[in-house]
């Protein structure tokens, strides 16, 4: 299977959580926190850099969890506008779509 390349999109949400988790690692080592979280010091290195932008979901829960953070927070920081922009697409999808039926009725 081959897989897709992660849109800049994606790649920009990586960047984000990176950023998120190494200010709310603060002073604390990579190596304390990422053995705390169970993953090797260089996989949170790579994810704090954005190198990794799509950790595995229970790496994040890890990390979030070492960090004392919250995945609903922590989702809402890394995407924030994501669920306005795709509710406003749906609105405009289905604005669209009603449009179409209405004209072809």
């Amino acid at each position: 299977m081959v897989r897709e390349p992660l849109s800049i999109a994606d790649r920009l949400r990586g960047e984000r959580l990176g950023d998120l988790l190494r200010e709310a690692r603060g002073a604390r080592s990579i190596t304390d926190v990422a053995l705390r979280a169970g993953i090797s010091p260089e996989t949170l290195r790579k994810i704090e850099r954005g190198r990794i932008p799509t950790p595995a979901f229970f790496t994040v829960v890890a990390v979030a969890g070492v960090l004392d953070l919250s995945l609903d927070g922590l989702l809402a920081q890394v995407s924030p506008s994501e669920t306005a922009a795709e509710a406003t697409g749906e609105a405009v999808a289905n604005t669209t779509a009603d449009g179409a039926r209405r004209a072809a009725g």
